[in-house]
């Protein structure tokens, strides 16, 4: 029996496990969820130590960097995790960590998200090349529909609010009118990402299908 085949007959018997959560959950649906994380857990840490462990902080260290100490320390304190008894002795790595990925995560939304898209909604009504005609129109048409949909989309964000006589809390008329327009786009937005994703995961439903045909010869 070639290798080819027995791994052929691997995938069709997890695809079979993975379908069987239609019926409900079930150890064989079960198994194939564990066995897949823990293949994926195993290659993501073989992948960060031949790639990123290794070369960057072991081999480094041992050519003489001993400033690299601090983050072999901080990697061996964040160890300590698994132990009730140490987990405190953690808690300095996972501090640094979290702090520096909120750092990023902020600097990256502003650098790479708010201010491309500022930039990218003022530009839509860069009209200094057209004339007036169907294009100068069409442009400032498609500028003034996107920089709506930003403006009430980010006030339908805005919680301020004030208490009304019935006691109930409630914002502004007018915010509250620009917030529902907001809703239209965040519904249109992700009615349109869940397309997406419902497309990706039917073209890998028939995907699976062609290979459980091809296995079999039926096409």
């Amino acid at each position: 029996m070639s290798p080819d085949l027995i791994a052929g007959f691997i995938a069709f018997l997890f695809t079979l496990f993975i379908f069987s959560y239609l019926i409900g959950d079930n150890p064989l649906f079960r198994i194939a969820v564990y066995i897949f994380v823990g293949v994926s857990a195993g290659y993501v840490g073989a992948v960060a130590f031949r790639q990123v462990i290794l070369p960057d902080l072991f081999v480094p260290l041992l050519a003489g960097k001993a400033l690299l100490i601090v983050p072999l320390i901080l990697g061996a304190l964040l160890l300590t995790k698994v132990s009730p008894r140490l987990t405190q002795l953690g808690m300095p790595t996972i501090a640094l960590l979290v702090g520096v990925s909120a750092a990023i995560a902020v600097g990256g939304a502003v650098t790479g998200t708010l201010l491309p898209q500022i930039g990218a909604t003022i530009e839509l009504f860069n009209t200094r090349s057209a004339v007036l005609s169907a294009q100068f129109f069409g442009m400032i048409f498609n500028g003034a529909w996107i920089l709506a949909g930003v403006i009430t989309t980010l006030v339908y964000f805005h919680f301020g609010a004030h208490t009304t006589r019935d006691g109930a809390v409630r914002r502004f008329g007018l915010i509250e009118l620009i917030a529902f327009i907001g809703s239209i786009f965040l519904a249109i937005t992700l009615g349109v990402l869940f397309a997406g994703v419902y497309s990706a995961a039917l073209t890998a439903l028939i995907d699976r299908f062609h290979f459980v045909g091809t296995l079999f010869g039926l096409h």
